[in-house]
């Protein structure tokens, strides 16, 4: 079980990687973030739906990340040589097997 400073760390490290993410989209991204999160707030984390939701978190985190810009770089962001690895089926849809 997550706690809920994890949780909080969870949320911060979201909002953080949506704001560099490399998209037009990315106030969307952020805002979305947080209405997300603000509308389940409220929600028991042992419960198994939460438990979910907070897994495909994680796995959204993961990918931001795949696109920040330094980790890209390796340290350095004048850098164009980009390593991005993608995989199957990154997301799975909540409650689907």
């Amino acid at each position: 079980m997550a706690s809920r400073g994890e949780l909080l760390s969870l949320y911060r490290q979201l909002l953080r990687s949506a704001a560099t993410y490399p998209s037009k989209n990315r106030q969307g991204i952020y805002r979305a973030i947080q209405e997300e999160w603000r509308d389940d707030v409220a929600l028991n984390p042992d419960d198994p739906k939460t438990k979910q939701k907070i897994n495909v978190a994680f796995k959204g985190l993961e990918q931001l990340r795949m696109y920040d810009s330094m980790k890209l770089s390796k340290g350095n962001p004048e850098n164009p040589n980009w390593e991005v690895t993608l995989e199957q089926n990154p997301m799975p849809k909540p409650g689907g097997d």
